[in-house]
C-alpha cells in the first residue's frame, strides 16, 4: 500500500491532522518519514485509525488502545482485554436500564406523590446506596 501524507491520511480518515499528530505523539500510529515537512505514514494507518475509532466507540482509552498494537503497528489484541470491557459494557447496560426503568415509573406513577410510592422510594434507597447497576423491581402501585 501507497505511503500517505497527513494531509491525505485527514481527508480519507476524517480524523484532523492535529489528532494524527496526538495519536503519532501517544505511540498509537507512527510516521515512516517526511515529505517535506508534512509527515508520511504508511498506507495501512487509514485501518489503525479505523481501529482506534472503534476501541474509542467501544469505551477503551487511548492507553489501552495503544496495547492493541504490536510494534510494527499491526493489530495485537487481547482478547481477554476485550471479554473484560464486554463485562463492563454489561454492568453500565444494566445500570443505565435500571435507571430508564426507574425514570419511566416514576413519568407513569399513579401514586399522588413519588414519595408516596413504594417503588419509587426503593428506587431512591438502591441509588443512595449505589445500587442501581442491577434493575429495581417495578411494581405498578394500586389504588
Amino acid at each position: 500500500m501507497k505511503a500517505l501524507d497527513i494531509t491525505e491520511v485527514a481527508q480519507r480518515s476524517g480524523v484532523p491532522a492535529s489528532t494524527l499528530r496526538f495519536y503519532e505523539e501517544k505511540g498509537l500510529i507512527a510516521s515512516i518519514g517526511r515529505r517535506g515537512l508534512r509527515r508520511v505514514f504508511p498506507g495501512h494507518v487509514l485501518e489503525q485509525l479505523t481501529l482506534i475509532a472503534a476501541g474509542r466507540a467501544a469505551g477503551f482509552s487511548l492507553d489501552e488502545i495503544a496495547r492493541m498494537f504490536a510494534p510494527d503497528g499491526q493489530p495485537d489484541i487481547d482478547r481477554g482485554m476485550l471479554s473484560a470491557k464486554a463485562d463492563e459494557l454489561d454492568a453500565t447496560i444494566r445500570q443505565l436500564t435500571a435507571m430508564r426503568d426507574g425514570l419511566r415509573h416514576a413519568a407513569a406513577c399513579p401514586a399522588p406523590r413519588h414519595l408516596e410510592c413504594p417503588t419509587f422510594r426503593r428506587i431512591l434507597r438502591a441509588a443512595a446506596a449505589g445500587r442501581l447497576s442491577r434493575p429495581a423491581r417495578l411494581t405498578p402501585v394500586r389504588k
